[in-house]
């Protein structure tokens, strides 16, 4: 659950699958704009306070104890030897706008609970840890949806939303420094998994293809505060969600690596306005990958080619983000891009 560094990659380091377009630094002006910009978002009311901040790592770690305790329980009930008992283990990681550090107050944090390969997901997560927590005078307004695409357990831990997904290896025990980036961590995955592991991944596999964190960041906040002003803010209706502008944002701060959040917030109206849809916003290339995962290629896969605006995440298997996009909402999108370009040039 650690915080990536901040800083630049090293000037010498090219992220994404183009050169940039410009690798111009900041200008005074673009220091005092982007000041003036973090200021306008500060009063906007979009940053937690540090009090909410440590409540939140609270929660968090608390949440990572619990599993822990319930990984051990039902190593215990399933009959396993004293020595698997003790070593048994899951672990708690988080993903989306928080893990992105993109999140506002009140936000819910998007969790993973990975566990070993003799914890099922019907019985022992929506089971024996709903038991669990459904007993703690901690947890309130505690729903299981089991049936979702992805399945997830909903609840409140001392006034925190969570939204926690399961994720069950192949391994009998999960290390505690266990490295979910790798493409081995999906051998003999179910679908589920593959789907619940997906958020994770291409959070932090975002985090690690962008220039500099703290600009992207500042970039994403304005970007989705702008998109929900403007009404296209909604995967659900056709637009556009979290991880979809976060992806965006990503691409246009590849492109401009040395540029501040002013200048970037510019920028990503300029290229969208002139993106020729629907060639694909990619952060790096798609991996075939080794497993056998169906990725998006409209080359092979007949559905991929009628999507009208392909944002592909960057983690193995890469898909669409965006295939809810539909012709009307994709000529509002291009309205309110043409729109903002419009204001920033003024």
């Amino acid at each position: 659950m650690g915080t990536p560094g901040l800083g630049n990659r090293g000037s010498g380091q090219r992220l994404g699958i183009t050169e940039p377009i410009s690798l111009s630094g900041p200008t005074e002006y673009d220091v005092i704009k982007t000041s003036e910009l973090e200021k306008f978002l500060q009063d906007a009311g979009l940053y937690e306070s540090q009090e909410d901040a440590v409540n939140r790592e609270e929660v968090l770690g608390r949440l990572d104890q619990i599993v822990k305790k319930w990984a051990k329980s039902i190593s215990r009930a399933k009959g396993l030897n004293e020595q698997l008992v003790q070593e048994a283990n899951a672990k708690i990681f988080t993903f989306g706008s928080y893990r992105l550090g993109v999140h506002g107050p009140g936000a819910d944090i998007d969790t993973l609970c990975v566990g070993p390969r003799h914890a099922t997901r019907e019985e022992d997560f929506f089971g024996e840890l709903h038991r669990m927590l459904s007993e703690m005078s901690e947890v309130s307004e505690l729903h299981p949806v089991p049936d979702a695409h992805v399945p997830v357990l909903k609840f409140k831990f001392s006034g925190v939303s969570i939204d926690l997904l399961y994720a069950k290896l192949s391994l009998w025990v999960i290390p505690e420094d266990l490295d979910i980036s790798q493409d081995s961590i999906l051998q003999n995955a179910d679908d589920q998994t593959v789907r619940s592991l997906n958020g994770c991944r291409v959070t932090d596999q975002i985090l690690r293809l962008v220039p500099n964190i703290q600009n992207f960041r500042t970039t994403l906040r304005c970007m989705r505060f702008w998109a929900k002003r403007r009404g296209v803010y909604s995967n659900v209706a056709g637009f556009l969600g979290g991880i979809n502008w976060a992806l965006l944002v990503a691409r246009i701060c590849q492109l401009y690596p040395n540029a501040l959040p002013n200048m970037l917030v510019s920028r990503f109206f300029m290229v969208y306005t002139q993106w020729r849809w629907p060639n694909p916003v990619m952060l790096c290339n798609i991996e075939e990958g080794s497993l056998g995962l169906q990725i998006w290629d409209p080359r092979r896969n007949p559905k991929d080619r009628y999507h009208l605006m392909p944002i592909i995440t960057p983690a193995y298997p890469c898909m669409n983000s965006s295939y809810n996009v539909s012709a009307s909402t994709l000529r509002i999108m291009f309205e309110e891009f043409q729109r903002g370009n419009d204001i920033c040039e003024v």
